[in-house]
């Protein structure tokens, strides 16, 4: 069985690091596994929007699996081998270089560590459970984040809470997390994926062009002068007016009923 599991539900798709006995962190294949899930999930246009959480109720993703992540010190000289490691998709797939501009819900359920909060970081919404855990603990072993977490954090929470976060290493818990706005709920341990799920459903009979491109221009538009972002989102706006989706939502609206997107 495979130690990523991907699963079609509608136009939802379920993404689960099932290796819970090493609290989901990821070895090299089960991250090559994952990377290869969203590029399934981006190249399919049936598929809308994806959840991803780890199975059993104490992780999301503890980060590497740094039993394994590891070893090549061993034997390869560090510059070497950081070279290699920070090459192509960052940790979990979506991090860096791989864009994809779906929406993303990442259902936390426990543990969000080290490279395990950057790959939530990289998600859209962030729900979780009570007993979640978040931190960037690398400074502890001397080293800092490297798959988007010192660029999303301070999106997110903010540069103070950001700076705390990152440079004591301290693991901060659900309330914290939903109090500085890194989670956007928090729900009872049984509620949340089927909650995680059902909002994905909601998100899935929204227009997908819409979605995708309001998401690039929110994203590319980061950091950027006003003046860039806003002439990217009267482009994007622009590039939706010939669309099929955009007829059948103005009809919708004038006819008084729910649209029907397709997603052209």
């Amino acid at each position: 069985m495979s130690d990523i599991r991907y699963e079609r539900r509608g136009h939802v798709r379920l993404i689960t690091i099932d290796r819970p006995q090493v609290m989901n962190s990821l070895d090299f294949a089960a991250n090559d596994a994952l990377v290869a899930c969203w590029r399934e999930f981006d190249a399919d246009d049936d598929a809308r929007v994806a959840v991803i959480t780890g199975a059993g109720d104490a992780a999301f993703c503890a980060g590497a699996d740094l039993k394994t992540y590891t070893v090549p010190f061993a034997t390869t000289p560090a510059p070497e081998f950081v070279r290699r490691f920070t090459n192509g998709p960052g940790f979990g797939g979506i991090t860096r270089t791989l864009e994809v501009f779906k929406p993303i819900v990442a259902a936390i359920n426990g543990y969000a560590m080290s490279g395990g909060l950057e790959l939530a970081l990289a998600c859209d919404l962030r729900f979780c459970s009570p007993n979640a855990v978040f931190a960037l603990q690398d400074v502890k072993w001397g080293f800092h984040a490297c798959d988007g977490g010192l660029v999303r954090l301070p999106w997110i929470v903010g540069l103070g809470h950001a700076m705390e976060m990152f440079l004591s290493g301290d693991r901060f818990d659900a309330a914290w997390a939903l109090r500085t706005g890194l989670v956007n709920r928090v729900l009872p341990q049984a509620e949340l994926l089927p909650h995680a799920l059902a909002y994905a459903e909601k998100l899935a009979t929204r227009s997908p062009i819409a979605q995708r491109l309001g998401k690039e221009v929110m994203l590319r538009a980061m950091g950027r002068p006003v003046e860039d972002g806003l002439r990217m989102e009267s482009r994007s706006f622009h590039d939706l007016g010939t669309t099929e989706d955009l007829a059948e939502g103005t009809t919708a609206f004038r006819d008084k009923r729910d649209a029907h997107f397709k997603g052209r």
